[in-house]
């Protein structure tokens, strides 16, 4: 009892001290004493209540220290987005148009036809209660690729969960919808699971092949945020890429790249130089333009600047423009290994070819010239890429005050 006290004495005190921190016009703000509801003609019971949830609400927001928990938010969120309403006029108009005995291409059609995701998902539950009435892949996935779309993946999780359930429905363009659909909610374990359905199933037409593999290499290499995660993720990518081979689905240029790209995500360069070298000997590949601007961004984050010259010098010859990211790259990794006149002969290159010069790229140039002791070139250089627009006003002051700074 004296604990319960003492508790209970303790959070009156912190409330009153956040109340002695809290500025009278802050107090004031929120809630509005002279909100008006005669104009809603509302009961006096739901005035009350709205009453009690707007007091309670600002005591909240006036009174709290901590940052508001996922699911307050995730409530406030509902609140301020209610779930939509059927619009029934319609739904009874496309049931009118549906013939007596309709088959499950012109539920798809119909479905097809209507804007209102919501609308196409009563009326494939509506269907699936007629009598002789059985849905088939075209129905199924009209209905996913529906509710997919429009992110109601609540719904479209239940038309999933009714195709598990039947045996002989389902085809590989089928799953490999659900399995994207999944991947961009969020509800990666969701994807791997219809991914591990489709390796067991008996129906052969459900088996996975290289556009499944293309959807969950792609979710994998956009999970991890730093080397650490992406290193984690490198692990199931290679596995899944092992699988895949042991299947005898034979890799394409983009599965393989995605290989390199996790492998230099994950700090693994030679992994993934290893994989470039095998693209034509082994899997028959060429490696495109992608592959050779992973290589170099890889390269150029390690020091390593003569093997992405190399590999820069190889991208050109045959073809291909790297992207911006390869050429802001090299600039950084020429300017801090103090190779000044490479740096910015490569930064005119990618000024003529219209690549974007982002501003890390010209601080580092900047600053590395000037502790080089080349001040009057940095000068010079910023005072070129001002007149060619590479820098704005307000980043040419910024780099103004520091040249000032070291003269």
């Amino acid at each position: 009892m004296a604990a319960t006290r003492s508790t209970f004495l303790g959070s009156i005190f912190r409330i009153a001290n956040a109340r002695s921190l809290i500025s009278p016009e802050t107090k004031l703000s929120f809630p509005n004493p002279n909100f008006n509801f005669s104009r809603f003609h509302t009961s006096s019971l739901l005035q009350a209540r709205f009453e009690g949830y707007i007091s309670s609400l600002g005591r909240y927001i006036l009174y709290s220290t901590t940052v508001p928990t996922r699911s307050l938010r995730r409530r406030i969120s509902k609140r301020n987005n209610p779930k939509p309403v059927l619009d029934q006029s319609k739904f009874q108009e496309t049931i009118s148009k549906l013939p007596p005995r309709f088959t499950p291409e012109e539920l798809s059609d119909a479905m097809t036809l209507q804007e209102d995701p919501l609308l196409c998902f009563h009326l494939f539950n509506w269907a699936s209660q007629q009598p002789r009435f059985k849905h088939e892949n075209c129905s199924y996935h009209t209905a996913i690729r529906k509710l997919g779309a429009a992110k109601m993946y609540k719904e479209m999780d239940d038309v999933v969960n009714q195709v598990l359930s039947v045996r002989h429905v389902g085809n590989e363009n089928l799953y490999n919808s659900i399995v994207f659909y999944f991947t961009r909610a969020g509800k990666l374990i969701r994807a791997v699971n219809i991914f591990r359905h489709m390796t067991t199933s008996k129906n052969l037409e459900c088996r996975p092949t290289i556009r499944t593999y293309h959807i969950l290499f792609k979710a994998l290499l956009c999970r991890g945020n730093n080397s650490y995660t992406s290193h984690m993720y490198m692990e199931t990518i290679r596995s899944l890429f092992r699988q895949m081979v042991n299947n005898g689905i034979e890799p394409d240029v983009f599965a393989l790249n995605c290989l390199v790209k996790g492998y230099v995500l994950s700090l693994h360069v030679n992994d993934a130089l290893r994989i470039f070298h095998q693209m034509s000997v082994v899997y028959s590949c060429e490696p495109n333009s992608f592959t050779y601007d992973y290589l170099i961004h890889g390269l150029c984050a390690q020091g390593r600047t003569t093997n992405a010259r190399e590999l820069f010098g190889e991208m050109k010859g045959k073809g291909f423009v790297p992207n911006g990211k390869s050429y802001n790259s090299l600039v950084n990794a020429f300017a801090l290994n103090g190779e000044i006149d490479n740096a910015v002969s490569c930064l005119w290159e990618m000024v003529e070819i219209g690549r974007v010069v982002d501003f890390i790229t010209c601080r580092t140039l900047v600053d590395e010239s000037c502790r080089k002791g080349k001040l009057n070139e940095a000068k010079r250089l910023l005072e070129m890429m001002r007149e060619r627009k590479v820098v704005d006003r307000d980043s040419y002051e910024k780099f103004v005050s520091v040249l000032h700074k070291d003269l």
